[in-house]
């Protein structure tokens, strides 16, 4: 049996009330589709800062789910919002991983103690709760073996994005002594797709359309990296209404595609996928071709763990940038 079909077998059995923390945001709003699809009855949380209530029209529609307008950071608008749920998504954050070269307040605020007010949320409510956290490949800074596995270290991340994510990681961890709490950990690798409002694919996109002779790389092009679709992403999402991923009071998981690609290569296929012809690349490395301070170079994740509990990408680094540009090249398009 797949492992999308035992998720749908056992899906009566499971947690009916659902949160999603950063709900409108690009991963949170697939998430919410695909839950409220299943028949769960979710509350999608969030304060608007990155993502976009448009996102989430279609479960609009649905008296299933309910939006709430607010933000982690006020204790008693989480609580609130926590209500019933005895499953939690939390997609919540800044995404940007440059934007912490500026202003790291923003990854400290949106990322580490917004994940502490949510934990709190949950202690003080005191019931048991499945918590499931979308952390990051960025965590594990520039690893000495690739593919990363899990339990590779020491973790010396290089971006305070990567940091404040680890720190999440390391709070939820603790608070699974302090309450009846279990925790998943997703340590995703670069996702695209739909609904994305920052990455390399929708970035390139964006220029090319602003000018389609020339294109500005961040970096010297070399960087490397696994890239996932969205739909194979939410499918991972979905593994944790299985009984069998809860296994112990915290678990990680790798989520990535088996490969990884190049930023030139990506070039490559969206200025194909815009039926772009001779446009001029222009890098603009910084020390050791990095794209920003904080950027790591080649990132590709072990996914060994979760491939054991039936989950593995459809797609390989370069179909899922192929797909993912053909799909905000049509989204963009139908604006």
């Amino acid at each position: 049996m797949s492992s999308l079909r035992l998720v749908i077998s056992k899906v009566q059995s499971l947690p009916r009330r659902v949160l999603v923390t950063g709900a409108a945001g690009f991963i949170g709003s697939h998430l919410v589709d695909r839950l409220v699809g299943l028949g769960r009855e979710v509350a999608g949380f969030d304060n608007l800062s990155s993502g976009d209530k448009v996102n989430l029209a279609h479960a609009m529609e649905d008296p299933r789910f309910r939006f709430i307008e607010g933000d982690l950071l006020d204790l008693e608008a989480t609580g609130s919002a926590l209500g019933q749920s005895d499953l939690v998504f939390h997609l919540a954050a800044d995404p940007e991983v440059r934007v912490g070269a500026e202003d790291p307040d923003s990854h400290f605020r949106q990322n580490l103690l917004a994940t502490y007010k949510l934990l709190e949320a949950i202690r003080k409510r005191a019931t048991p709760t499945k918590l499931v956290f979308a952390s990051t490949s960025t965590i594990y800074g520039e690893p000495s073996v690739i593919p990363t596995p899990e339990d590779y270290g020491p973790l010396m991340p290089i971006s305070t994005y990567g940091a404040t994510k680890l720190g999440c990681e390391a709070l939820a961890a603790s608070y699974t002594q302090l309450l009846p709490l279990k925790v998943v950990t997703f340590r995703l690798a670069n996702v695209v797709g739909t609904r994305a409002r920052h990455g390399v694919v929708y970035d390139f996109i964006m220029k090319l359309r602003e000018d389609p002779r020339e294109l500005a790389v961040l970096g010297d092009g070399t960087q490397t990296k696994s890239y996932l679709h969205i739909d194979d992403c939410v499918d991972a999402f979905l593994m944790t209404l299985d009984d069998k991923i809860w296994r112990n009071a915290v678990e990680v998981y790798n989520i990535g595609s088996e490969d990884r690609t190049n930023v030139l290569t990506i070039v490559k296929i969206v200025t194909s996928a815009m039926d772009l012809k001779d446009v001029a690349i222009r890098t603009t490395a910084k020390a050791g071709g990095r794209a920003w301070p904080g950027d790591v170079k080649t990132m590709q994740l072990d996914i060994t763990r979760i491939k054991r509990l039936g989950w593995k990408p459809k797609r390989n680094s370069d179909d899922a940038i192929r797909l993912a540009a053909e799909q905000l090249i049509q989204q963009l398009r139908s604006r």
